[in-house]
C-alpha cells in the first residue's frame, strides 16, 4: 500500500476539505487491512461523497494489483439458488427442465389410486394420543370430514392440486420420487422452454463492495453523489430494490402493500405457456380463475429481460427511478433486470433488509465472501438487525391454516404418499397447538415440573416464553422442525393447500373475490403459510437468542380481537459475525452519529478489544457561529419545562410550550421544525393548542404543518412547508415570515431527510423522546442486554405480579424494571433515547454555509456541575454540538436574546455577501 501522505483521490469533484481528506484516508487504510472499522462523520459534511471517493478509489487500485483472492468463480447455484426467481433464469439450459412426460404419468398414477400402494411404509399417526393435548383422536377423523363443505369440492381437479410424491431420506432430509427436478421446483414452472439458452453467463467480478443504507431516499442521494465521480462511468455499478419500489406490472402495483406484491409477483411466475388464465365455472355460473396464474407477468419475459440487462450496462449508475423508467419504456421488469446485474457488478447499492438477512441475500444470489460491505446510517445497525430476524403469526392465519390443512387433508388423504401424509399431519398438529396456546382457557401440558409459572400463562393475557419453555409448554420438542421445514421448501404445499382452500372458499361464497375472480390478498392463505414458516424456522434457534411473545385476543364489544405469536431475536452477535463479517474481506460501518460505540460493539462484535477496533470521528466543516445550541429551562412564564411521562400531559406544561413556540416565531425567519416524542403527543398537544388558541398566535407568523402518520403522504407535505417558506421568506403583506412544521421522533421526517438552509433555521426538540416503558418487546430487549435472569437478579428485585404486569405492557411495571437495570440494560435504554435526539438534530446544516439554532426544551437537558452524576444526557449529543451547547440559562428572557443576536448577525452576514457578490 502507498504511504499515508502519498494517498490521493483523484475522482473528489471539489477540493476537498481536511476532514473529509482524512476520512478517505482512514478508510483506504481500514480496507487495505480488512476486518472491521467505524466512521463517524456529522450530516452535512461531505460522508456520502467522501466514502465513494475513498473505497472506489482503493477498489480500483485493489484490481491494478490483481485484487486480493481468487473468487472469481461463478457462484450461481452453489447455495444461491432463489426460490422466487423465474425458471429460466436458473435453469437456461434447455436439459436442466423437468421431465413433463415423468410428472404426467405419475400424475394419472396417483388420479387411479395405484401409486406405490404395495410399497408403503407404514407411518405412525401423529394424529394418536401421543400428541398429547394437542393431538388428534382418531375418532375425530370422522367429524372432521363431515364438517368439510360439499358444494364446489368433487369439481376440483385431482391434478391440480396433488402433491408429488414425497420421500423422507434419514436424519439428512427428504427429496421429490421425480427426475432433474431441484430443490426449488416449489416455484418451478414449464413456461419459454422452447426459448434458446442465455448464452455463456460472464465471470463474476473478482471484487465487489457492497453499500447498502436503511431507506429508499438515502440509497438514491447516493447514486446522485456517485454521478458527480468518474467512478459512474469507470465501474459497473446496479441498484437494488424492493418490489414494491420497482414493479411496473400495474395489476400488481395496484395491491399497495409489499407483501401482497411479493405474493402476487411469486404467484405470476407460476405461469404456463397458455396465453390465458385456465378458468373453472362453480357454482351459479361464477368463474374463477385457477391456483396457478397461467398468463404469468407481461413484464417477465426472457428476452425483454436481456434487453432491459443490457441497457442497464450501456448506462452509467442508474438509481431505483431510473431503472423504473427504463424498464416501463421496455416493457421489462427492472426487479429481475437489476438482478441479473449483480454478478458482474463492482459496486452494488441495496437497501440493508437484501443485505443482512439470510434469506434476502440467498434470493438474489449475493456473495460476501472476500467483499467489501459498507453500512451507512449505522447508528440503530444491532436492533435493524435482529428486527429483521423476527416472526409473527396471527391467530386469523391459524385459523385460516388449520381449515385449509384440514379440508386438503381430509380430500387428498387417499391420494397421499406417506411422505405428505405425515408433514401435513404434523403441520396441523401445530396450528392447533399453536392455537391453543392463544386460546383464553390455555392449559400448560406437560411436564409435570412446568418450566413456566402456569397461571401466569394462562392468565395473563400477553406474555413471554423462552424457546425451551414453549415447545415443551405445547408438547412439541418432539418434532423436527428441520425437516418439517425443508418439506416445507420442497414440496410446493404451501401453494397446493392454498389453492385448493380458496377455490373450496369461492364455491361456499365465505370469501372476498375480485372483478377477476381471484381470492384477494389478504385471504388468501399464502401469506399465512409464510408467516408459519417464518415462525417454526425461528424456534430453532438457541434457546438463548431470542424470546416467545404469546399475545392472546383481547375482548371487545364485537368479540374478541387481535392475538398472535411473535418470536423477537435478542441476539445479532452470531448473525453478524458468522454471516457478515466472517465472510466478508472488510466491513464498515458508517454515520453521522455513531457514538456510543461501545454498545455496538458489544451486541455485535463483543470478542473485539474497544482498542483494537479502528474508529474515525471528525469536527464538523461549519465555523462555531453558524450554530446556536441552546437547552431551554423555562418557558415565558418561568414554567420549568419537564416533558418526562408523568408530567408532559399536564394542561400547564402544553401551555408553557406553546407560548415558547407563540415568541419563537417571532423572532426566527423562514422554517422552524419541532419534534415531538410521538403522534400520539404530537395530536394531544395540537388539539389543546387549537381550543386555546395559541395555534392562531403562531399562525399569524408562521404556516402550521403536520407529519402525517401515511409515510406515502410525507413527500407531498415536505414540498409543501419547502414551498409555502420559499415563497413567504420574500416578504407578505399578512406578517407570515415562513412555516412551521411538527414532526415526531422515529418518524419518517427525523430519519435522512434535509432540512437545509431556509427549511430548517430552528430545530426544537420537545423532552426526552425515551421510549414507552410499556412496549414489551423493548423491555425484553433491555432485559437481554442487562444479563437479567427470572430466576436472578429479577426475583430480587421484583416481585411475580409485577414481572406479569409488565408482560401486560403495564407502564409502572415496566419503569420498575428500568430501575432494577444498573449496567449495559440501562445505558441501552439512555442511548436509545440520545440516538433519537441526534438524529432529529441532525436533519440541520447541511453544508459549510448552512446556519441553524438547536433548542432542547427540558430542563433534564440542563447540566448541574455540582450534582452531576458521571453520566449525563448531553454527553451522547456529538461533539461538535456539545461543544458550542449553552447549558445554563438562567430564563428564557435570555433564550430570547441570543436567538435575536444569532439570526440578526446572520441576516447581516448574508446582506453583506450579497453586497460583495454584486459588485464582482
Amino acid at each position: 500500500m502507498e504511504g499515508n501522505s502519498e494517498l490521493e483521490f483523484p475522482a473528489f469533484p471539489y477540493e476537498p476539505y481536511s476532514i473529509q481528506l482524512d476520512f478517505m484516508k482512514f478508510l483506504y487504510r481500514s480496507l487495505d487491512s480488512g476486518g472491521i472499522s467505524m466512521l463517524e462523520s456529522p450530516t452535512g459534511t461531505g460522508k456520502t461523497l467522501s466514502m465513494i471517493c475513498g473505497a472506489l478509489q482503493w477498489l480500483v487500485d485493489r484490481k491494478k494489483l490483481g485484487s486480493l483472492g481468487k473468487n472469481g468463480k461463478e457462484n450461481l447455484g452453489e447455495g444461491t439458488e432463489d426460490d422466487d426467481e423465474p425458471d429460466w433464469m436458473r435453469y437456461f439450459v434447455p436439459n436442466k427442465e423437468p421431465d413433463l412426460a415423468e410428472r404426467k404419468n405419475l400424475m394419472q398414477k396417483r388420479k387411479k389410486g395405484t401409486h406405490s400402494k404395495g410399497k408403503e411404509e407404514i407411518v405412525r399417526d401423529l394424529f394418536s394420543s401421543s400428541a398429547g393435548e394437542g393431538g388428534w383422536e382418531k375418532g375425530d377423523d370422522k367429524e372432521v370430514r363431515n364438517m368439510m363443505p360439499k358444494i364446489g369440492v368433487d369439481e376440483v381437479d385431482d391434478d391440480e392440486f396433488l402433491l408429488e410424491e414425497y420421500d423422507s431420506e434419514g436424519e439428512n432430509g427428504g427429496k421429490l420420487k421425480r427426475k432433474d427436478v431441484g430443490a426449488n421446483y416449489v416455484f418451478s414452472s414449464e413456461e419459454e422452454v422452447e426459448e434458446e439458452g442465455l448464452g455463456e453467463e460472464e465471470v463474476e467480478a473478482q471484487l465487489k463492495i457492497y453499500f447498502c443504507s436503511r431507506t429508499h431516499s438515502q440509497l438514491s442521494q447516493f447514486m446522485k453523489e456517485l454521478r458527480k465521480t468518474k467512478f459512474a462511468s469507470e465501474l459497473k455499478v446496479v441498484c437494488l430494490g424492493s418490489r414494491k419500489n420497482f414493479c411496473i406490472n400495474e395489476d400488481v402495483l395496484k395491491l399497495g402493500n409489499a407483501t401482497r406484491i411479493n405474493e402476487r409477483c411469486l404467484e405470476l411466475q407460476k405461469s404456463k405457456k397458455n396465453e390465458v388464465s385456465k378458468m373453472k365455472k362453480l357454482g351459479a355460473g361464477k368463474r374463477v380463475r385457477g391456483n396457478k396464474v397461467s398468463s404469468g407477468c407481461p413484464m417477465l419475459r426472457r428476452r425483454k429481460i436481456e434487453e432491459l440487462r443490457n441497457e442497464i450496462i450501456q448506462l452509467e449508475a442508474l438509481d431505483i427511478e431510473d431503472l423504473v423508467h427504463i424498464g416501463r419504456n421496455l416493457g421489462s421488469c427492472p426487479y429481475y433486470g437489476s438482478r441479473r446485474m449483480v454478478h458482474i457488478a463492482d459496486l452494488v447499492v441495496l437497501p440493508y433488509q437484501s443485505l443482512l438477512s439470510k434469506s434476502s441475500r440467498e434470493s438474489l444470489g449475493l456473495n460476501l465472501k472476500d467483499s467489501v460491505i459498507i453500512i451507512d446510517e449505522a447508528h440503530n445497525l444491532a436492533d435493524t438487525l435482529i428486527s429483521m430476524y423476527d416472526a409473527k403469526i396471527t391467530v386469523s392465519q391459524l385459523n385460516q391454516l388449520q381449515t385449509h390443512l384440514d379440508g386438503y387433508f381430509q380430500r387428498f388423504r387417499n391420494l397421499l404418499g406417506p411422505g405428505n401424509r405425515r408433514y401435513i399431519q404434523t403441520l396441523i398438529i401445530l396450528t392447533r397447538a399453536f392455537l391453543q396456546m392463544l386460546s383464553d382457557n390455555t392449559k400448560v401440558v406437560n411436564p409435570t415440573d412446568p418450566p413456566c409459572d402456569a397461571d401466569e400463562i394462562k392468565n395473563a393475557s400477553c406474555s413471554t416464553m423462552t424457546i425451551n419453555e414453549f415447545l415443551f409448554a405445547l408438547n412439541i420438542d418432539n418434532i423436527n422442525l428441520v425437516k418439517l421445514l425443508q418439506y416445507m421448501t420442497e414440496s410446493n404445499i404451501i401453494h397446493k393447500v392454498s389453492g385448493y382452500g380458496d377455490k373450496v372458499a369461492i364455491s361456499q361464497k365465505v370469501v372476498a373475490v375480485g372483478d377477476d375472480g381471484v381470492v384477494s390478498e389478504e385471504e388468501s392463505a399464502v401469506s399465512g403459510f409464510r408467516a408459519l414458516a417464518n415462525i417454526l424456522s425461528s424456534l430453532t434457534n438457541n434457546d438463548t437468542d431470542g424470546i416467545i411473545i404469546i399475545s392472546r385476543p383481547k375482548q371487545t364489544c364485537s368479540g374478541l380481537e387481535g392475538g398472535y405469536l411473535k418470536y423477537v431475536m435478542l441476539n445479532g452477535e452470531k448473525i453478524f459475525s458468522e454471516q457478515v463479517v466472517g465472510q466478508a474481506h472488510a466491513v464498515i460501518l458508517a454515520g453521522g452519529t455513531l457514538q456510543p460505540i461501545e454498545e455496538t460493539k458489544e451486541r455485535l462484535f463483543p470478542s473485539l478489544q474497544l482498542d483494537r477496533l479502528p474508529f474515525f470521528s471528525c469536527g464538523h466543516i461549519i465555523p462555531s457561529e453558524n450554530i446556536l445550541p441552546v437547552v431551554v429551562k423555562h418557558g415565558p412564564s418561568g414554567q420549568s419545562f419537564d416533558f418526562s411521562y408523568k408530567s408532559r400531559r399536564s394542561s400547564t406544561m402544553i401551555e408553557e410550550l406553546g407560548l415558547l413556540l407563540s415568541n419563537l416565531v417571532t423572532v426566527v425567519p423562514e422554517g422552524v421544525v419541532v419534534f415531538f416524542s410521538s403522534f400520539d403527543y404530537e395530536s394531544l398537544v395540537y388539539d389543546t393548542w387549537k381550543e386555546s388558541g395559541i395555534l392562531l398566535r403562531i399562525m399569524k407568523k408562521k404556516r402550521i404543518f403536520r407529519e402525517p402518520r401515511k409515510t406515502t403522504d410525507v413527500e407531498a407535505v415536505l414540498r409543501e412547508y419547502k414551498e409555502t417558506i420559499d415563497a413567504l421568506s420574500m416578504g407578505s403583506p399578512m406578517g407570515c415570515n415562513g412555516a412551521i412544521l411538527f414532526a415526531v421522533v422515529g418518524g419518517k421526517i427525523s430519519e435522512g431527510i434535509n432540512f437545509s438552509d431556509g427549511a430548517g433555521r430552528c430545530i426544537v426538540m420537545v423532552g426526552l423522546p425515551y421510549p414507552s416503558p410499556s412496549d414489551i418487546e423493548l423491555i425484553e430487549r433491555v432485559k437481554h442486554i442487562e444479563g437479567l435472569e427470572k430466576t436472578t437478579i429479577l426475583s430480587k428485585n421484583l416481585n411475580p405480579s409485577t414481572d406479569a404486569e409488565c408482560h401486560n405492557g403495564d407502564l409502572e411495571a415496566g419503569f420498575k424494571i428500568l430501575k432494577s437495570c444498573k449496567g449495559r440494560g440501562k445505558e441501552y435504554y439512555e442511548n436509545l433515547c440520545m440516538k433519537a435526539v441526534n438524529q432529529s438534530i441532525g436533519r440541520a446544516i447541511r453544508h459549510v454555509n448552512d446556519y441553524a439554532a438547536i433548542l432542547l426544551v427540558d430542563a433534564r437537558y440542563a447540566s448541574d456541575s455540582t450534582k452531576r452524576s458521571c453520566h449525563h444526557s448531553t454527553d451522547k449529543l456529538p461533539q461538535w454540538i456539545k461543544s458550542r451547547l449553552f447549558t445554563s440559562t438562567p430564563n428564557y428572557g435570555e433564550v430570547h436574546r441570543l436567538l435575536r443576536q444569532f439570526f440578526k448577525f446572520h441576516k447581516m452576514k448574508e446582506a453583506t455577501d450579497k453586497g460583495l457578490n454584486s459588485k464582482k
